[in-house]
């Protein structure tokens, strides 16, 4: 059953699912403490080593938790699940490893309240599931009773730094400072070239993670544009309230009016919308999440600010079927390090100059080897202290 995890497998032929993940729509972060079972938490970097294209298939039966002879992957996240961002990029990731490996499309519950998450996955639980992903914290909270209730189900989350670690629970996280630096500091390339110091980060509520981000982001804009003018604004109408269109575009307007230059869409259903008007006004903008913005064709994105989640999970299942991650564990991905078919979390410069990626692979070499951390840790003191 659940001990199915903990063996090798044969090859699953990972390299056409990274590949395919590639094409998907950018997390988170995110990111991402020793675990309550008695094993000792994997501190290990990400490998940087890429899937062989020769890995030749393999059978996936070993995923079938509870022996029905299907193996049926279900989401659970608290947002819609084809934003276009956080939330969606997690949806291509568990879509991804499904098709590649012939298994069943995965159940997808979306738009999942926080006071409603225990019935909503409960149920899921139900549906004879034998992997369940959960997209952000703020439905995590019942999965303490539920990883009890349900211990042949395998259960993950992307939940973030700071969620308590749980024995029946696999967990990928990130270094949300470092990655928002990075995006503060592509954005100040940016903003420099076009003679204009304004940024906005549009957000929610000013929840602790969201400090963590946009503190950090502020300091690495300020690090290339030590007078920019920087604000960030909430828009929602409750805790976790990302999808807030009608607020996050009178946030956008009235920074537009500013005579803003950049505009960074922290968001949920309503970033897309905001990056819409940001293209349509020809206001510097950036994705919240996905590894693949720079990509897009229906959209223009100047900055792939990637915490994706759907390269986490790939990333981590390539290692729970290998055996090297495992319930109870904590899997952290740091810049510089291999986070599925995305690569390396933090910004890029979608169509950068010569010098701009110059200076951003020396800024994300000073962020790996730690330059900046007491920098970053006195900004998680302040997100988190209260």
């Amino acid at each position: 059953m659940k001990a199915n995890f903990r063996k090798p497998l044969a090859a699953l032929g990972f390299a056409a699912l990274l590949f395919t993940a590639c094409g998907g729509d950018d997390s988170s972060s995110t990111a991402t403490e020793a675990p309550a079972s008695s094993e000792a938490p994997s501190s290990e970097a990400p490998s940087t080593d890429v899937a062989s294209t020769d890995a030749p298939a393999g059978d996936v039966s070993a995923l079938d938790t509870n022996g029905d002879g299907v193996v049926q992957f279900a989401l659970a996240i608290p947002g819609p699940a084809n934003d276009g961002a956080y939330y969606q990029a997690l949806v291509d990731g568990v879509k991804a490893f499904t098709t590649s490996n012939g298994l069943p499309d995965p159940i997808i519950v979306d738009k999942i309240e926080a006071d409603k998450a225990a019935t909503a996955m409960d149920d899921l639980a139900q549906q004879g599931v034998d992997v369940i992903a959960v997209g952000a914290s703020e439905i995590a909270g019942p999965l303490a009773d539920l990883t009890v209730k349900y211990p042949d189900i395998f259960w993950y989350c992307n939940c973030g730094a700071g969620f308590a670690d749980l024995p029946g629970l696999a967990q990928t996280v990130d270094d949300s400072a470092q990655i928002s630096y990075s995006a503060g500091y592509a954005t100040g390339l940016l903003l420099k070239d076009a003679g204009n110091s304004k940024a906005t980060f549009i957000g929610c509520c000013d929840l602790g993670f969201e400090k963590e981000a946009y503190l950090s982001f502020e300091l690495g804009l300020k690090a290339v544009l030590p007078d920019a003018e920087f604000s960030y604004v909430k828009t929602g109408s409750y805790d976790y309230d990302f999808d807030n269109t009608a607020g996050a575009t009178e946030a956008y307007n009235a920074a537009k009016a500013a005579g803003v230059g950049a505009v960074y869409p922290y968001l949920g259903g309503a970033h897309e919308p905001i990056v819409q008007l940001a293209n349509a006004d020809g206001i510097i903008t950036m994705s919240a999440g996905s590894s693949t913005a720079c990509d897009r064709t229906d959209l223009k994105y100047d900055i792939a600010v990637k915490f994706d989640g759907g390269d986490y999970i790939l990333e981590a299942l390539v290692r729970i079927v290998a055996g090297t991650f495992k319930e109870g564990e904590k899997l952290v991905y740091n810049i510089g390090d291999n986070a599925g078919p995305g690569g390396s979390p933090g910004a890029v410069i979608c169509n950068p100059t010569p010098e701009q990626q110059t200076a951003m692979d020396a800024i994300d070499a000073s962020l790996a080897a730690g330059e900046l951390a007491a920098d970053l840790g006195a900004i998680k003191g302040q997100a988190y202290g209260g």
